[in-house]
This record gives structure tokens, C-alpha cells and sequence, in this order.
């Protein structure tokens, strides 16, 4: 673990709309939102109306009617975004991105050469804002937690280092959301509970913590409280998890709203777990409902997967026991789909025994038609683009609120 402060976090400041301000002078200064149907991206002047992501458009409206939506210059966002993260790697090599706008770096040996931490940081900062015109935040602490929370409270356009000699003092007084890990349905549990600072988490008892929130989140919840983070900074960092997810707005809770948003994603992902040859067996979905509260239902395979129909039928048949066991639900406004334990592809052909032969099996014969006309679609996406062929149960949903390209850089491996 580092004993100074030498670990930063660098974040772009509301980064899709402030590249949206920069190609567009006549933006600046004004409310503006990326997106169409849904906001996926807020100016900081826009954020002060209380516009977010992924809120829906007539809400955005109503919040800030002189709101400006813009369609989203994903190439450029793409372009920049990688722009800035060489900036952080001109000063160190061990640079681990975590997003298309944020990463760690750890400059502890890099100090003789350009200074002090917080000199780097500075550095950083001024060369982003001169070369793409873009305002950068930077968290410097001893830990990665740390870093992340110090940028967040130097946002915007500011640096921010943490003294390892009150880091706790620091860290006590910060609300508990500004915590990794901590999103909404945690920040509600704990406040319940009567805890929404820090300081006051720290102080429950380990007991009350995992009975609160799960033994392995209560005690890491509580580590990460005392600063106890031991994590490395990582430059070649290998997914454990592949996932996307549809906004869907306040949709009725029926197969013929959820099927085409979970066809979709799961080609998605399948298309990214056979391009890393890292087939899947366990499959989770979430399905938030229209008071914001999720559940998740989850099944691991006798059998690593990465066939499209074959993800879409186990998301699907997910969903609707999810459904069946919260019959009360009559909404829907958002459903996801992730894959864990993934593994190499070492097929297995099964002899014909006469069973049924099952497509969710890999190595019957209409699991290997699958796999097949899969990989004709990849090969055939990878010369002429993603639109240019498709599974038509895939599309046949109408238009969503998500742009493709958008999705394609939440979900590029960085």
C-alpha cells in the first residue's frame, strides 16, 4: 500500500456535453443535454436545473425549458477521451483506465523526474485545458478510494490532495454516497439506518453493517471507511463481468416492451464474448422498476454460452420469473443483462443420444448453428460495419433511446 500521496484520479468534467460546448461555441454557457428520448449526458448548467442521466426528455423540459438536446459527436468523444488519458500516460506508465473519461495513475515513481504529485496533477490539468480545451478534475491520495472521492469533491475543473495525516478527518465529513459502492437503493438503506456521512458508517458495528447491507458489502463498506484500500493500480486490467443495459422510460411490465430491449443487449454482449473468445456461465439480469427499486435474478450454466439466441432465451426466461415472483410491478424503466464467470472456449461436441436437442447446450448440433451464424454475422459487422447485418427479433423493437454508438463506447474495453 502506498504511504504518500501519490495515486491520482483524473475525471473530465461532465465530458460528453463539454465536448458537445467545444465543437459548438454558441453552446456555451447554456443548459444543453446529449441524447433524444433520455438524457445521457448533462452540462454542469443544465445539472443546475437538476437535469440528469438518464432522466427522460419531457422531465428534463419540464425542469429547465430552455434546455438544448444535441444528437452526440461519438467519434469525437472517442478521440478526446483517449487524448487525455495519453496526457496522464506522458507522465507515468502505469495509467489504469476505467472509463471513456476517467483514470487512475500512480506517479509515486515518477516524482525525480516531474515534480511532486501534486506538480504532476497541475501539469495535467494545464495541458488538457491547453491542447483540448477541456477542464479535467484530479483527486490525489494515498489510496485509489481516496482519489476517486477527491476528485469528485474538486469537481469542477479543480485538483484536490488528500494529506495522508487527516485523510480520516477528511474522508469522516463527506457524505456516504461519494463512497464506491454506494448508489442509490445503499444511500436510501443506509440513511434508513440513520447513517449519511462517512464518519457515522464508521462507527457501526460490523454486526449491524452485514446485517444492514450483506457481510461482504457491510465489510467492505467499513474498510473502505477507514481508508483501508489495498488495491494496486492496474494497467492491464482483464474484464470480469460484460453488461449493458436499456433505460426504457416508464414502460408497462410486458414481454412485447422488454423482449426487443433484451434481444438487443444480449447481441451486444454475445458479439463481445466471442470477440474475446470468453464465453460466459453465469448470466444475471436487473429489471428496475418505476419507483426506482431493482432486482436482479441470476443462473449459472452447466456450460460456458457466448450464442446469441441461446443469451436471449436465458436473460428472457429470467425476466419473466422475476416478473411472475413481483406480480404487483405493472411498470418497468429499465432492464440490464451482465455475464460472469467467464472461461476460454473449449467446446464439447455431445454425441446424439436422442435428447432434446437443446440450443442453451453449446455442444449439441443447433448449439453449433448458432455459433456458426454467429460468427458469419461478426465476420460479416467486422468488414462493413455493425449496421450493415442483424438479427431481426433484435430490431424489430423500433427505435431506442440509446444510440448504438453510444452504447459502443460504454461498453469499449479500455
Amino acid at each position: 500500500m502506498q504511504t504518500a500521496a501519490a495515486i491520482l484520479h483524473a475525471d473530465l468534467d461532465a465530458f460528453y456535453a463539454s465536448v458537445e460546448q467545444l465543437l459548438d461555441p454558441s453552446l456555451r454557457g447554456k443548459p444543453i443535454a446529449v441524447g433524444g428520448g433520455i438524457v445521457l449526458a448533462a452540462s454542469y448548467e443544465a445539472k443546475a436545473f437538476g437535469v440528469r442521466s438518464p432522466m427522460p426528455a419531457w422531465q428534463a423540459r419540464k425542469l429547465c425549458p430552455e434546455l438544448t438536446f444535441v444528437g452526440g459527436h461519438f467519434g469525437e468523444y472517442q478521440r478526446l477521451g483517449d487524448a487525455a488519458i495519453d496526457v496522464l500516460r506522458d507522465y507515468t506508465p502505469e495509467v489504469e483506465r476505467i472509463s471513456i473519461d476517467e483514470a487512475f495513475a500512480d506517479v509515486a515513481g515518477s516524482t525525480r523526474l516531474f515534480g511532486e504529485p501534486a506538480a504532476i496533477a497541475q501539469t495535467v490539468r494545464a495541458r488538457v485545458r491547453a491542447e483540448l480545451g477541456l477542464a479535467i478534475s484530479i483527486g490525489v491520495a494515498r489510496t485509489k478510494h481516496l482519489a476517486k472521492i477527491a476528485s469528485q469533491v474538486a469537481k469542477p475543473d479543480g485538483l484536490l490532495v488528500v494529506d495522508p495525516a487527516t485523510e480520516v478527518e477528511f474522508l469522516h465529513g463527506l457524505p456516504v454516497e461519494l463512497m464506491w459502492g454506494v448508489g442509490p437503493v445503499t444511500k436510501e438503506r443506509l440513511a434508513r439506518a440513520g447513517v449519511t456521512t462517512i464518519g457515522q458508517l464508521a462507527v457501526r458495528s460490523p454486526e449491524s453493517m452485514e446485517k444492514l447491507l450483506g457481510r461482504a458489502a457491510g465489510q467492505k463498506l467499513l474498510g473502505l471507511s477507514w481508508n483501508r484500500d489495498v488495491r494496486e493500480v492496474q494497467t492491464h486490467r482483464r474484464a470480469r463481468t460484460i453488461g449493458a443495459q436499456s433505460a426504457l422510460g416508464r414502460q408497462p411490465a410486458t414481454e412485447r416492451v422488454f423482449r426487443p430491449a433484451l434481444q438487443h443487449l444480449a447481441e451486444r454482449i454475445a458479439s463481445r464474448l466471442r470477440a474475446k473468445d470468453r464465453p460466459c456461465r453465469t448470466v444475471t439480469v436487473r429489471v428496475r422498476f418505476a419507483d426506482l427499486r431493482s432486482v436482479t435474478r441470476a443462473v449459472t450454466l452447466g456450460a460456458p454460452i457466448s450464442a446469441t439466441a441461446t443469451l436471449t432465451e436465458v436473460a428472457l426466461d429470467l425476466v419473466r420469473g422475476l416478473l411472475r415472483d413481483h406480480p404487483e410491478e405493472r411498470s418497468i424503466s429499465l432492464v440490464a443483462i451482465s455475464a460472469s464467470h467467464l472461461g476460454q472456449s473449449t467446446l464439447q461436441l455431445e454425441l446424439p443420444f436422442k435428447l432434446r436437442d437443446d440450443g442453451g447446450r453449446p455442444g449439441t448440433r443447433k448449439g453449433v448453428a448458432r455459433e456458426r451464424a454467429d460468427r458469419a454475422v461478426d465476420a460479416i459487422r467486422a468488414r462493413f460495419g455493425w449496421d450493415a447485418v442483424g438479427y431481426a427479433s433484435a430490431t424489430a423493437g423500433g427505435a431506442r433511446s440509446v444510440p448504438d454508438a453510444f452504447r459502443s463506447l460504454a461498453e469499449k474495453d479500455l
